[in-house]
């Protein structure tokens, strides 16, 4: 066979194979187009945009029952500097001669060297012997004197005769021998020096073997009979609790609740206002109360859970007055402006501008703007705008709890 009829022959092989695949290629696109031209579009259904969801509070008109807040500091209702009476040497101290050492009344804290004030008092003593046997000798010779101008009946006797001008010298030296004899008396107690009352020292400033000179200052003293705080309260605060204007001895004051931290464990004292002081602060323009809280450091009885320090730091809820017909309210549901937005029973919004009595830390209290039973809208909304449709929680609910109708 030639080479001509061998290239005849392999020419029909080659056609095939360029020629089939274009037919497919182009039997798929026409069957894409068709199937393409017969789907059918989906159905355009509008969508309708929800109100948005807020929740809200039911306005209720009650009565309140006000608690005042308050803080201060806890001071000691007595404190004073222990001062030495006479001078002398040191020569004991009391182990509790320390600072936060508790003492009770006329309990000895230092004792200065006596000797010289026993000397003193020997003396004083001895001088008042003398004194009164030389009265003595005074009154026997008027005695005797005036027996002796009766015997010679020189009519009525002088006073120099009788020798009063000289029994009252004695006397008076007597009563100076008596007044010296009770001072070296006393400058003897006081070499020991005792505490005034019932206290803890809060400092000291002498120690044993130390020579004091009188009116040198030996520590300070706290009393813990009784501690005291003052609060600063502002006008509207003080309208708000029964206390009068400075200390009324019929005054039985409210209630107070003293809450502090103590080694990172909460603890409340119970105190009672005992008294104002009618003096505006110009400063703070505030007025002070003063709360009282017996026995702190719970030397007489385990009336307290710990013992509340002096210096420490407290809050303080003074129980005050109850006031009817007011409502309550989240303090974030009214603005600074006294303004809120209601919820009307279609479901939009209405700008309302209210009346408030007192604000405190979490609520705000209302007095006119609202009526019972109308919501007021707790969401804080970015831009609400008066007649916005919105939803609640309760119609959501409604929704669910339809039935679903059956064709």
């Amino acid at each position: 066979m030639t080479q001509q009829q061998s290239n005849q022959q392999k020419q029909p092989f080659r056609w095939r194979y360029v020629v089939l695949p274009l037919a497919i290629i182009a039997v798929a696109i026409v069957i894409f187009s068709l199937m393409k031209s017969m789907r059918q579009a989906p159905e355009q259904v509008p969508s309708d945009r929800l109100p948005v969801l807020v929740e809200y509070i039911e306005a209720q008109r009650k009565s309140v029952q006000f608690a005042v807040p308050g803080q201060g500091n806890v001071m000691p209702l007595h404190a004073t500097q222990i001062t030495a009476e006479v001078s002398g040497r040191i020569v004991w101290v009391s182990p509790k001669f320390v600072a936060g050492g508790f003492f009770d009344e006329g309990e000895p804290m230092l004792r200065l060297e006596q000797f010289d004030y026993e000397s003193a008092l020997d003396e004083a003593r001895a001088n008042l012997a003398r004194a009164q046997a030389t009265v003595a000798e005074e009154r026997a010779r008027g005695q005797v004197a005036e027996a002796e101008w009766r015997s010679i009946q020189a009519g009525e006797i002088p006073e120099l005769g009788l020798r009063r001008p000289q029994l009252a010298s004695e006397l008076a030296n007597l009563q100076s021998a008596q007044a010296r004899l009770a001072q070296a008396e006393r400058n003897l107690q006081r070499t020991e020096i005792k505490a005034p009352f019932a206290g803890v020292l809060q400092s000291r400033n002498v120690n044993l073997g130390q020579f004091i000179s009188m009116n040198s200052n030996v520590g300070t003293l706290f009393g813990t009979d009784v501690a005291e705080i003052r609060l600063p309260l502002a006008d509207f605060d003080l309208s708000l609790i029964d206390a009068p204007v400075g200390r009324d001895e019929d005054f039985v004051g409210p209630s107070v609740r003293l809450r502090a931290e103590v080694a990172g464990v909460t603890h409340e004292w119970q105190g009672y206002l005992a008294r104002t002081e009618g003096v505006v602060d110009p400063e703070r323009r505030v007025t002070f109360a003063v709360v009282e809280v017996a026995d702190p450091y719970n030397r007489k009885s385990d009336s307290h859970p710990t013992a509340l320090s002096f210096g420490r730091f407290v809050r303080a809820e003074i129980s005050g007055i109850e006031v009817a017909n007011l409502i309550e309210l989240p303090r974030y549901a009214v603005n600074s402006n006294s303004q809120l937005w209601v919820i009307t029973p279609e479901r939009t919004l209405e700008h309302r501008t209210v009346e408030i009595y007192r604000r405190d830390r979490n609520s705000v209290y209302l007095t006119s703007g609202l009526a019972d039973g109308e919501w007021v809208m707790l969401t804080q909304l970015q831009t609400p705008l008066n007649g916005m449709r919105v939803r609640t929680p309760e119609d959501i609910e409604q929704v669910v709890r339809e039935p679903v109708s059956e064709e």
